[in-house]
């Protein structure tokens, strides 16, 4: 027998939805499976070929392949001259390692507040918070929506600062016509399974800097190079290699590179597919006044990688936490994106206090994120309106109640 859903009733769907899900298809297996029965599983040749697809798809000089997003951060804190003593302004509204990577820099991160209408970073505060310690900018395009470069590399170029744009979400995405990854002066890209493309675990970093592409490629091994123009050393022989820095072993293997070669023969198809389900969600949701719907800048070519939904309080009888167990019992898994970063127990200790980003707070308390990915049929898109709509109607205040 169908378990009733909160709001009365029968759930609107018997099976659950999941709020982001990978897509995998037989070219990706068989992509697997060659690198799989080949000589070379790792540091192979598919590396490259993946390195100058990024490039060719986004425009950029440079790519270097790495383990993850996070990686890829810390790679360009490092890259950028990022140290003790030195301050890197990012966002609250993040995953967590976009301000990590200052930290394992020795580096202090700076809390800038967003936007209240698209909940990326703002500028102005960016501008504000800008002081001589100030080393970088990691402003993280929220959702895939971009940030807005041209005002915030117009900053970082008059105070000598590095623009490290956070491209988790962004792959796909166009600002002013041109892909994301090809204008900041360094972006990293996350491939996490519940990304637009994925290769299991893997990351990117984009650069047009031909100093911060041979960094990058230290750092990724270990500091580790067998090139002669960087030995301090005359070379013994074929086998040699010197350590010229302090690096990680970041390095992506062949198998996840396979896998990303053939996902991103798909990201065409992929993006369009999720802005249908965004222009379906909109159109669904537009009308009511209990929910608020994301804004995007007219510059923002936007491939979304997060649906969020914000609820307006002075219109509902329930909170988030309520709504979000309405929408579960409705079979209709959901997410929220993010906790504010200085909100952990770690940055705590750190003494970072709550109410330094109001607007971030305020969004974190109303945010839920809903199901957005590929694969997802007409009738999930509809299955996910039709809960959300039956939730914020049952449980909705008339406008005296406001």
């Amino acid at each position: 027998m169908d378990k009733p859903a909160i709001c009365g009733g029968i759930p609107v769907r018997d099976t659950k939805i999941y709020y982001g899900h990978q897509y995998i298809d037989e070219d990706d297996i068989r992509a697997v499976a060659e690198v799989l029965r080949s000589n070379e599983i790792t540091c192979g040749p598919k590396i490259k070929e993946l390195e100058d697809k990024l490039c060719r798809i986004t425009g950029a000089k440079y790519a270097v392949a790495c383990s993850n997003g996070t990686a890829a951060l810390h790679m360009a804190a490092m890259a950028a001259g990022v140290q003790e003593g030195d301050e890197v302004i990012t966002t609250p509204i993040t995953f967590a390692a976009s301000a990590n990577c200052a930290l394992y820099c020795g580096a202090r991160p700076v809390f800038a507040d967003i936007n209240e209408e698209t909940y990326n970073i703002d500028p102005a505060q960016v501008e504000a918070l800008t002081t001589p310690k100030t080393k970088a900018v990691v402003a993280v395009d929220f959702t895939g929506q971009s940030v807005e470069l041209d005002r915030l590399l117009s900053h970082c170029r008059a105070n000598h600062m590095v623009l490290i744009e956070d491209g988790a979400h962004v792959i796909g995405t166009r600002y002013k016509g041109r892909c994301n990854g090809s204008i900041a002066d360094m972006t990293t890209f996350s491939f996490h399974p519940v990304k637009t493309v994925t290769s299991g675990e893997g990351g990117a970093v984009l650069t047009d800097n031909e100093e911060y592409y041979r960094k990058l490629l230290l750092y990724r091994a270990h500091g580790i190079t067998r090139d002669p123009g960087q030995m301090s050393h005359e070379p013994e022989g074929p086998w040699y290699y010197e350590q010229v820095a302090l690096g990680m072993n970041y390095r992506m293997t062949d198998i996840q590179a396979a896998l990303l070669i053939s996902q991103l023969d798909k990201l065409p198809v992929f993006s369009q597919r999720r802005k249908e389900i965004v222009k379906a969600y909109d159109s669904a949701f537009a009308g009511l006044p209990q929910l608020v719907v994301q804004k995007e800048i007219p510059e923002s070519d936007t491939t979304r990688h997060l649906y969020i939904l914000r609820l307006n309080p002075h219109r509902l009888r329930i909170g988030r936490k309520e709504f979000f167990e309405a929408l579960g019992a409705e079979n209709i898994c959901c997410n929220v994106h993010y906790i504010p970063t200085y909100y952990f127990p770690y940055y705590e200790k750190l003494g970072y206090q709550r109410g330094i980003c109001p607007k971030a707070e305020k969004l974190y308390e109303e945010m839920i994120s809903l199901p957005l990915y590929y694969a997802m049929t007409d009738q999930d898109v509809q299955d996910v309106a039709r809960a959300v709509t039956r939730i914020a109607e049952f449980y909705g205040k008339g406008p005296d109640e406001a």
